[in-house]
This record gives structure tokens, sequence and C-alpha cells, in this order.
């Protein structure tokens, strides 16, 4: 039985990226004969010191548990017949496992879903911002045997570094991800958000949008924000809801519309549009910025909406709060789009099919 060691920060189901790249693939490809292994080095500990704490010395430890952990992940790297990178094997300036791997001549999968060459630094990291090194991707991607990568953009930034590339989308499972009966059938309707703290900035791109609705439609609408339990807004009346895997679906079954605000700059534009498929695979129309992948994702008015400023969010927004046929309407056919191209259904075999060829 051939074995894959996958390299990523996050243990199992804790990374929504993880996830849709890689995790979820893990049963399909075991019965394919493939054993597929997770070596992560962060855990639930190390999370509270990277990303609630502001003191350095923790997170100094944290990266040096890391290092440590590492190694003891590659002393029998001999056993394994491929080798999957997601983004880094260490999230400091170091190459040196992934050289190590190399040189071990064992073939060697970098996988990424995001333009991770732009600085993106959250305000409790910004101290150690000067530990990473955003270009090392472009030390990685040459010594790899093969690139997979979310989108076309990223695919072109790749292409200067290594010409072996695979477009795969980052894929919903959608037997999991699938319209449930709303629990808010009458009542206001429900405009959601889904993110981190780290992402918020964007769903806050828009606030003058927000609050001209709810002015205009006052209690006919609420606002839901999921992912960050800290976040408030009076003005709109939010209390930001606590992320829960166990109720992810039911979370999103919980809107009438979903909305992906994001800037149109070079980090954007690698999005893979995720957050815009989740709310399309349960059937909730999806309102998205005309920015990157989202335009591929989307078809404007049919299957889902793209408004490129503050008066036309404000055009559509008002369109679906108005009209409960047209949000149906276009929930089904986001719903079909998802199952057509971004299905985990529709992917697997392409995982599949690659590593199988490189392991041979």
């Amino acid at each position: 039985m051939k074995k894959i060691l996958f390299l990523a920060h996050h243990r199992i189901d804790r990374s929504p990226g993880q996830r849709y790249r890689f995790e979820q693939f893990f049963d399909y490809l075991e019965t394919n004969g493939i054993q597929c292994y997770l070596a992560n080095i962060i855990n639930e500990n190390d999370e509270k010191a990277l990303y609630h704490s502001t003191n350095i010395l923790k997170k100094i430890k944290v990266g040096v548990n890391s290092f440590v952990r590492r190694w003891k992940h590659l002393k029998n790297i001999d056993s394994f017949d491929l080798v999957v990178i997601y983004r880094e094997v260490i999230p400091t300036k170091s190459t040196l496992f992934e050289n190590y791997i190399a040189k071990k001549n064992i073939p060697m999968v970098y996988d990424f879903d995001d333009a991770i060459w732009v600085k993106d630094v959250s305000e409790v990291n910004k101290k150690i911002s000067f530990l990473k090194d955003e270009k090392k991707i472009e030390k990685i991607i040459p010594i790899c045997k093969h690139i997979t990568c979310g989108n076309e953009y990223l695919a072109k930034y790749a292409s200067k570094f290594n010409s072996n590339i695979t477009i795969i989308p980052s894929t919903v499972d959608t037997d999991l991800y699938k319209p449930i009966a709303k629990k808010y059938k009458e009542g206001p309707v429900r405009i959601g958000w889904v993110g981190s703290h780290t992402t918020v900035k964007h769903f806050e791109m828009i606030t003058d949008v927000y609050l001209k609705l709810k002015s205009k439609y006052e209690n006919k609408i609420d606002f839901v924000l999921i992912g960050d339990e800290n976040y408030q807004h009076r003005d709109l009346g939010i209390m930001g809801v606590r992320w829960d895997n166990e109720m992810e679906v039911e979370l999103f079954n919980s809107f009438d519309i979903g909305i992906m605000p994001i800037p149109n700059n070079e980090w954007a534009k690698g999005k893979c549009g995720m957050k815009g498929l989740l709310y399309m695979s349960v059937g909730i129309p999806s309102v998205m910025s005309n920015v990157g992948m989202n335009k591929d994702i989307i078809e404007d008015g049919v299957n889902g909406f793209l408004p490129t400023d503050d008066e036309q969010w404000i055009e559509v927004l008002s369109k679906l709060i108005e009209n409960k046929e047209l949000r149906n309407k276009i929930g089904d056919k986001g719903r079909e789009t998802v199952l057509e191209k971004y299905s985990k259904n529709v992917i697997k075999k392409t995982y599949l099919d690659l590593y199988t060829s490189l392991m041979k």
C-alpha cells in the first residue's frame, strides 16, 4: 500500500483550508489503496499563544516546539512514497525541511490556495512578522515535483518557478453541505457572513451599505456574523457568534443571504471563493465582490451576484431582501453550480490520479 505524508500546520478538522484542499479526501484515497498521514505542528495550546496572545516569548516557544515536532515527523520520511506540503513546512523563513525532503528524492507536491507571497499579517502577530518570509515560496516551488493550486491566478504565479502545475479548485462536501428546512421561516431576512477575527475587516469594508439597508428596512433584516464571538456593532445589532464545527451546516442554513466582500488587490485575487461556495452549497444566494475567482464561480444574476460598488451592493441586497422567490431561484442555481463544478465528488478522482502518477 502506498503512503502519503501531508505536512500542514493544524490538526485534523481544525483549518478550513486543509479540510477543503485535502483532508476531506483521505477516506476516498484510503479506499483506493493510499494511506494518508497528517503531520501537524500546532496544537490547541499553541493556537492560544499564536492567535490570541501578544506575548512574544510564548510565540517564540511555539516556533521552537514546531521545529522539534517537524524533525520527529521526518524521522521515518523514507517510508513514504509522496509528501504533500500545504503552504509551508514550518511558519518561519526557513526552507530547511523542504530541502531535506528533496535531497531524499521523495517526490513532493506543493499545494496552496492563497496569494501567500503577499504580506498579510494579523495585528496580534505584527511583532514577530520579521520571522516570516513571504517570498520563500519562490524557493520551495522549484524543488517540488508538482504544484497544485486553487485557481488560475495562483497557477500563473507558480509557473514562473515550475511548469508542472495542476489547478484544483477548493471543493465542498456536498453530501454534508446541503439545504435543510429553514428554522427562520418568518421574521427578519438574515444577511450572514462567516469568517474569523483576522478577516472581519473584509466584512467591515461595506459597513455604509449595511447601515443604509438597516435604515431602509429596520427590523425587517438582521445581520449575522459568525466566526468572531468578540465582534460587536451596536448600530447594526450584531453580536458575533462563535464558530462551531458540530453546527456548521445549520449555521450556513440559518442565513437567507450570504455575503463575501473582499478588496480588489493582489491578495484577494488569490482567494478561491470558498466562503461563497459554502453559501451556494446550502442553497442560499451568494453576493460576492467582483474580484478574482469570484468572477469564475458566479454568473451575475444567474447563480449569484457580483456588485462592484456600494450602490450595486445596496441594489442587489435590496432585491433579495424584498423578493423571497428570487432568493430561492438564485440559491437553487448556486447549489447546481457547486454540484457540477465544485463538489468533492467531482474532484476526488483528480487527486487520486495525480497522486498515483507521482508515486510510480
